[in-house]
């Protein structure tokens, strides 16, 4: 999904579960595409079948394509999976992938509000371990897997950019 002048495009497939109860699946020739102003890196305008709506992006985790979004005041949790996502999960299969990081560079631009971890320290698959800001958003950088953080290159308030190495696992 892209923003293309102040337009959400879907460029390929994908699928949307709300509260863990709620499946949408979307594709690139949905013929129900919404309409959708952005009005700031957060906020959102949508309509849809007349109906007005009023988005907030709350908070985001980019690794595990997982949000909380304030839709009219009403708080839900999005988690968006793309083709691979649901091909691996068809075939039985875990995503290996992320099992093999070594590193964790950042994903965008920005400032390091937060380090939550020490040198040496264990972290758990999922857990919080610093915050990124990035246009004005705060962006939870989570552990992709069990491990023990070998190194750590950033600390609280420094400017990162793409790419940049932010820590290491043993």
């Amino acid at each position: 999904m892209k923003i293309n002048q102040n337009k959400l495009i879907m460029d390929s497939d994908f699928k949307v579960c709300v509260n863990e109860t709620l499946e949408y699946k979307f594709n690139s020739s949905n013929p129900n595409k919404l309409d959708v102003i952005k009005l700031s890196n957060s906020e959102f305008h949508v309509l849809k079948n007349k109906k007005s709506y009023n988005i907030l992006i709350e908070k985001n985790n980019f690794y595990l394509k997982e949000y909380t979004i304030s839709v009219n005041s009403n708080s839900y949790q999005i988690k968006i999976s793309d083709k691979l996502d649901m091909l691996i999960k068809e075939m039985g299969f875990h995503n290996g992938l992320s099992k093999k990081i070594n590193n964790i560079k950042a994903p965008m631009p920005g400032i390091i509000l937060n380090v939550l971890v020490k040198e040496n320290q264990p972290v758990k698959e999922g857990e919080t371990i610093l915050i990124l800001e990035a246009m004005k958003m705060e962006n939870a950088i989570t552990s992709p897997k069990d491990a023990i953080i070998k190194s750590i290159s950033i600390s609280a308030n420094q400017t990162v950019e793409k790419g940049q190495l932010l820590l290491e696992f043993a």
